[in-house]
């Protein structure tokens, strides 16, 4: 008897431990055990088959060390920390209620639009400095439709950069990528605003409902605090122009006197408004001053020191300061890997300017001549995935055009060169995801084609 129930008690944890089984999930799925076994498996694969006897790889990984390098050396310091900063403080001291009011959703259009769309004429910026100015004001509630529109006019339209096409490549093509660059803002911001007019509907109505942020200081004060990072930021990155005379290059000559004198208006603004000691203020400006003395043929060093001593002044004061630090370190965090490793993979495939990568540079020239619809769009998708720092796309295409470019192609590059590239397409989809990033790309790509086949057809 005893023999049968301990049977029957066999049999029914059997048939329990098969009901777990089966009703019970598998602890193998592809998130845990399949996509890291794959990522490892497929690391192994390349690094089993590196075609290290090949040249042409060999000089592609020294072109992206090499475009890694300069985008280090030229505009990480100059162009990307301070725009982490500027970043930063629209995050901490600009009010939610005023981005609402003027870039948000229930703003009114004639302004969001307006001004967003012609902000590139003030920065002169390139595609991923903008990023954390964009990333800011998208993080305060600016509409999409008006963040967009800045988005693409912050590096396409740069005053130096639009007078040195008229004068290199020609004045028509000079006023079209004028022109072009304006109307692309805006068409392109208000197509992405009817393309998620649903969510930017729900924004607008989550925005009636905020409470009215406190002011720490009057607008007038943020106005002129902004005002000075800002002209710090251009006047340390202000190009030589190509010719050596005229008004340009007299403020080329003065552009670190500039931006000094921005150093010390921003100083006596951290120690008035932010209640940073002066004491600590004196003492960073006479370091950094000592420096550019000392080495004034090498301002980087004395530009580093400034931005070190920024960060010790701000991160030292209690109060609204720390939070302006860390909301900078926020964005920093965000954006930098990003940029490097698109930085790193555009100078793989495509080289710096007149080296090769990956892709052979005769495979693009002899893709872009004549105006036809293939020609257009080869030169408006290349231009969209290779990095053009502020300035160097026009003797880039200055060198197509002598080697066959029609003009078409080539507004279609201007057009979507300058605010696009393959890290800043990286970062803008960690800012507001990949379906919004890939109808922003295919849209600039799709209308850089269609202007450069109408540019082409007329101005052949």
């Amino acid at each position: 008897m005893s023999d049968t129930r301990v049977a029957d008690k066999d049999m029914t944890r059997d048939h329990v431990g098969e009901v777990q089984e089966e009703t019970e999930p598998s602890r193998i799925d592809w998130k845990t055990i399949w996509m890291p076994m794959t990522l490892i498996v497929g690391a192994f694969l390349l690094l089993f088959y590196l075609p290290m006897d090949s040249e042409r790889f060999t000089n592609a990984i020294m072109e992206s060390l090499s475009l890694a390098k300069w985008y280090a050396q030229e505009h990480v310091l100059l162009c990307l920390v301070p725009a982490f900063f500027i970043a930063g403080a629209i995050s901490c001291f600009v009010s939610q209620a005023a981005v609402m009011r003027y870039l948000g959703p229930n703003a009114k259009k004639v302004i969001a639009y307006g001004v967003s769309s012609v902000s590139g004429t003030i920065l002169a910026v390139c595609s991923c400095t903008v990023l954390p100015l964009f990333a800011g004001i998208w993080k305060r509630g600016a509409g999409l439709g008006p963040a967009i529109a800045f988005l693409y006019s912050g590096p396409a339209i740069n005053i130096l950069a639009i007078v040195l096409t008229a004068r290199i490549l020609g004045l028509e093509l000079g006023i079209a990528r004028a022109v072009g660059a304006i109307f692309f803002a805006l068409v392109i911001g208000f197509l992405m605003y009817l393309i998620f007019i649903k969510e930017e509907k729900q924004k607008a109505e989550a925005a009636l409902h905020l409470p009215t942020a406190e002011v720490e200081r009057p607008l007038w004060q943020n106005v002129i605090y902004f005002a000075t990072m800002v002209g710090l930021l251009i006047s340390a990155t202000w190009g030589k122009p190509s010719d050596p005379v005229g008004f340009w290059n007299v403020i080329y000559e003065v552009k670190w006197w500039l931006t000094g004198a921005f150093a010390v208006v921003f100083g006596i603004e951290l120690n008035i408004w932010f209640r940073v000691k002066a004491v600590k203020v004196v003492i960073a400006g006479i370091v950094v001053a000592a420096l550019a003395f000392a080495f004034p043929h090498e301002p980087l060093i004395a530009f580093s020191a400034g931005i070190i001593a920024l960060t010790v002044l701000i991160t030292t004061t209690r109060g609204e300061t720390e939070e302006w630090f860390l909301s900078t370190w926020g964005f920093t965090k965000q954006i930098t890997p990003l940029l490097f490793g698109g930085v790193l993979a555009a100078g793989l495939l495509l080289g710096q300017p007149g080296a090769e990568g990956l892709i052979p540079s005769q495979w693009v020239s002899g893709l872009v001549g004549g105006n036809s619809l293939g020609a257009n769009f080869f030169a408006a998708i290349v231009g969209a995935f290779m990095y053009f720092a502020t300035l160097t796309e026009v003797p880039i295409l200055q060198g197509l055009i002598g080697s066959g470019m029609g003009k078409g192609p080539a507004l279609a590059l201007l057009l979507a060169g300058p605010a696009l590239s393959l890290p800043n397409m990286l970062v803008i989809r960690s800012v507001m995801g990949t379906k919004k990033t890939v109808v922003f790309v295919t849209l600039v790509v799709v209308m850089s084609t269609i202007c450069g086949m109408i540019f082409g057809h007329y101005f052949s």
